[in-house]
């Protein structure tokens, strides 16, 4: 069967060259080596034992999550490269923050990004980024995330969106996604139809889109509308149910109405394609997450992401298995052979336009001193510095604590709750800079003991110091003073009143919610070096804290501004 590109749905346009490469290998491919175009698998080891059986099955795509040895990284992606008869197309969360990749320049999460309330330094940031990601031989990055943080309950949204504002969401992200694509890293709009109202995770339950279809297309309607007209190329469909849409078109829905969008058809194809008028590639979310994998048995599951919209399917926890799955699928009818053509299809021609049918395999990735040149270079300390600092944001200083003085606190207490990370390859996450910084200004730090309480008597300034930023599978987010304390008991007991006491988040923007007490807070939204180095500087008044808060940090509670 032979298909031109025009006939399958068309495409994004690109030139004659490109197109001729397309079809041409997409008519030279075997069913089988079509099917494994749909894959995008993920490694996190950087070695050849884990990346054989994945290329065996030929996946279009590799979703890379780096350890710390660049030059091991290195290899692994040329030896992926070298063993791949298509080029393949590498993939990630490239989202800052601690998901920032430990030999490239770490910059500030979307959230710190909005925070610095300036396009210019976001294009800033975005370059920085997209061109240290080509360094690394990334092609596409999975951002920037759009959704509206309009449910301060949401722990997977937080920092990882750029706020509650849907004007500024899109005026961040279409700078973003502009500077991204023109470095050669193609952007993709997530999590599509939205996510932000509903304040579970899609990770755990497929959550719900709880907007009537008139809301929805006033909100995130206008979001994916304008960055599509503006040319983003990919868009990720989530385990996100848009019950409202459904029953538009199908009254007598059932529990239908509450399918994940990257299992139906009327989302992907109908809302996204028809009428927004989309002509890229859609990736689906993580396939592993229970938003899918609650909805349906996995050997249905496989081949209906795709025969329902997606072009590609992301991760599997057993490659062999669910791409049998895809085989299967396509044979009993459950993929059809259009939606795999077209698919198909829409995969080559983003590869076409990122020019990889146009690079020699063997100059794809540049020798490793020239990486290590190229990575956290001054410049782009300078400007993730600048971001970092620019970001720190404060809530409230009702007690006029600020500046903090080496002569009035010199005696501090450390309560602190460093978070954790959900991705493979983040960074180490610790204090150990913000301490330092203090340190060196002639602070006294000790880390609070729970057998021996903080007295006025023994302690000029207690300080709350907490990192968790956005993460999947997190469900809720709240200041933990049991685990801050060291036992539920211990949580009922409060310092503010007796002693100066402050409350720092090096992640979510929120934590006042469980802490009004607390007279005064600042949000940096994410633990990265360069953060905590400026939050220290800011604190004691040796720059401005010029920080806007792309959210309510008081969640819509007067009681927390006092």
């Amino acid at each position: 069967m032979t298909v031109s590109t025009q006939e399958v749905a068309e495409p994004l346009s690109i030139g004659v060259r490109a197109r001729d490469w397309v079809e041409r290998t997409r008519d030279a491919m075997s069913i089988e080596e079509m099917v494994g175009q749909l894959f995008i698998f993920s490694t996190s080891q950087d070695s050849r034992d884990e990346l054989e059986p994945l290329l065996a099955l030929k996946p279009g795509g590799i979703n890379r999550f780096p350890g710390r040895d660049l030059a091991a990284f290195r290899a692994a992606t040329v030896h992926a490269i070298e063993n791949s008869q298509v080029p393949p197309i590498f993939c990630g969360d490239i989202e800052g923050g601690t998901i920032s990749y430990p030999f490239a320049t770490a910059v500030p999460n979307i959230m710190g990004i909005a925070a610095c309330d300036d396009l210019a330094l976001t294009e800033a940031i975005a370059r920085l980024v997209a061109r240290e990601s080509r360094v690394l031989g990334y092609d596409w990055s999975f951002g920037p995330v759009v959704d509206v943080n309009a449910d301060f309950r949401s722990a997977i949204v937080g920092t990882r969106s750029f706020g509650s504002d849907p004007d500024q969401v899109l005026a961040q992200a279409s700078v973003y996604v502009r500077a991204l694509q023109e470095e050669g890293v193609a952007a993709c709009l997530k999590h599509w139809p939205g996510d932000g109202l509903d304040d579970r995770d899609q990770h755990l339950v497929t959550s719900v889109m709880p907007l009537s279809v008139d809301d929805w297309h006033r909100l995130f309607g206008r979001i994916y509308g304008s960055l599509i007209d503006e040319g983003v190329m990919t868009v990720m469909s989530a385990h996100i149910a848009f019950p409202a849409y459904i029953r538009a078109h199908m009254p007598d829905a059932g529990r239908e109405a509450f399918c994940p969008a990257t299992l139906s058809s009327l989302i992907n194809q109908r809302l996204l394609r028809d009428e927004l008028g989309f002509r890229g590639l859609i990736v689906s979310d993580a396939t592993g997450m229970g938003g899918l994998t609650g909805w349906m048995e996995r050997s249905e599951a496989v081949p209906g992401v795709i025969e329902n919209g997606c072009d590609m399917f992301l991760f599997s926890r057993m490659p062999e298995r669910d791409y049998g799955f895809m085989l299967a699928g396509l044979r009993k009818g459950l993929l059809s052979e259009a939606r795999l053509y077209e698919a198909v299809t829409r995969i080559l021609t983003l590869k076409a336009r990122l020019g990889l049918h146009d690079v020699d395999p063997a100059a794809r990735m540049m020798p490793l001193d020239a990486m290590r040149a190229a990575l956290q270079t001054p410049e782009h300390q300078a400007v993730a510095s600048t971001a970092a600092g620019q970001s720190v944001t404060l809530v409230k200083d009702t007690q006029a604590l600020l500046p903090l003085d080496p002569h009035l606190h010199r005696r501090v207490v450390v309560i602190a709750d460093k978070g954790y990370s959900f991705w493979d390859g983040a960074l180490e996450r610790s204090y150990a800079p913000f301490v330092q910084e203090l340190a060196q200004r002639g602070f006294d730090l000790r880390t609070f003991d729970p057998e021996q309480w903080p007295t006025a008597e023994d302690t000029d300034l207690v300080l709350y110091l907490v990192g968790q930023e956005a993460t999947p599978s997190a469900s809720r987010i709240f200041l933990d003073f049991a685990k801050l304390h060291g036992s539920h008991r211990k949580a009922m007991t409060q310092f503010s009143q007796e002693i100066p006491t402050a409350l720092i988040s090096f992640g979510q923007p929120y934590y006042l919610y469980d802490a009004p007490h607390m007279m005064t807070c600042i949000n940096a939204y994410s633990a990265i070096e360069p953060v905590q180095r400026e939050t220290a500087r800011r604190l004691l008044g040796e720059a401005p804290l010029v920080g806007v808060s792309p959210v309510d940090p008081f969640c819509g509670q007067e009681q927390l501004k006092w």
